[in-house]
C-alpha cells in the first residue's frame, strides 16, 4: 500500500527561457497576461523589498509547528528552483530561517513561498534570500512528523503542482501553470508594450479617461459635472423673507 506521505522525485519543468520571461514581467503583469488567475492571497508578503524571482516550484506539504519535511525537500531542489511550502492547518511558527536558507543557497534556489512565519529577517536579508511569509515570527518547530514533497498543494488560494512556474516580487506571488508558460509570457509581453504606449500617453498630459474612452462610461452611468459656485459672489439668504428687522 502506497503510503499517503511520499516524496516525488520529478523533473517537471516549465521551458527554462518563458520562465526568464516571466521574472522580468513581474507579478503583476502576469497575473492579468493568465487572466487575471493564479495570484496566492495578499498575507503572503515579501520578508525585504526589491526582490523579484521566478522558478520551478517544488513544493512542500507540512503538517503545522513542524519543518521536518521543508528539509526533506532541499534535497530535491535544483538551480533556479522555488520552495513553495503549506501546511495541513493554519501555522505561524517560524517555520524558515537562515539555516535552511544556507541550505538551499547552496543548491541554487531562489527564494522560498511559505504559508506560515519566517525568522532571522535581518539575517536573511543580508544574504538577499528572499522569502515570501504570512508572518514573521521566532517560534520555532520541531522536526516530528511525516509530510509530503513534490505532492499538489494549495497556498494562498492557489492550486500549485511540482514544476509549475513561480513569479514573486514585491506586489505578492503568482504561479502559472506549467503549460501555460510559454502562452502566458507572450502575453504579457504583448501587455507590456501596450502599456508602454500608454505609458508614453500618460506622461505626455493625455488623461486616462480619454485614452481608455471613459467619459461616455460615466455618462451611461448617470455620473454629470456641475460647477461649484464662485466663493467671491455675494450668495442669497436661506431666507426668502430676508433677514429679520431688529427689534427696537
Amino acid at each position: 500500500m502506497l503510503s499517503r506521505h511520499r516524496i516525488v522525485r520529478t523533473n517537471a519543468a516549465p521551458p527554462a527561457d518563458a520562465v526568464a520571461r516571466l521574472a522580468e514581467l513581474g507579478v503583476a503583469c502576469v497575473h492579468e497576461a493568465q487572466g487575471r488567475t493564479g495570484l496566492l492571497g495578499h498575507r503572503l508578503r515579501p520578508i525585504y523589498p526589491g526582490a523579484r524571482i521566478a522558478g520551478r516550484a517544488v513544493t512542500v506539504s507540512a503538517p503545522p509547528g513542524d519543518n521536518l519535511m521543508i528539509h526533506a525537500a532541499v534535497e530535491q531542489t535544483r538551480p533556479g528552483d522555488i520552495l513553495v511550502v503549506a501546511f495541513s492547518s493554519p501555522c505561524t511558527d517560524g517555520a524558515f530561517g537562515e539555516l535552511l536558507a544556507t541550505s538551499l543557497r547552496a543548491r541554487g534556489v531562489l527564494g522560498v513561498v511559505i504559508d506560515a512565519g519566517c525568522r532571522d529577517v535581518a539575517e536573511l536579508t543580508a544574504l538577499r534570500f528572499p522569502v515570501w511569509s504570512r508572518v514573521v515570527s521566532a517560534q520555532g518547530t520541531v522536526k516530528a512528523s511525516p509530510g509530503s514533497v513534490n505532492v499538489p498543494i494549495v497556498i494562498g488560494g492557489a492550486y500549485i503542482r511540482a514544476g509549475d512556474a513561480i513569479v514573486a516580487d514585491d506586489d505578492g506571488v503568482v504561479v502559472v501553470p506549467r503549460e501555460r508558460a510559454a502562452e502566458v509570457a507572450a502575453a504579457g509581453i504583448a501587455r507590456r508594450a501596450a502599456e508602454e504606449e500608454k505609458r508614453q500617453r500618460l506622461a505626455a498630459g493625455v488623461l486616462g479617461l480619454d485614452m481608455y474612452q471613459l467619459r461616455p462610461l460615466l455618462d451611461r452611468l448617470g455620473v454629470v459635472y456641475v460647477d461649484a459656485a464662485d466663493p467671491a459672489e455675494p450668495t442669497e439668504s436661506a431666507d426668502p423673507a430676508g433677514p429679520a428687522e431688529p427689534a427696537g
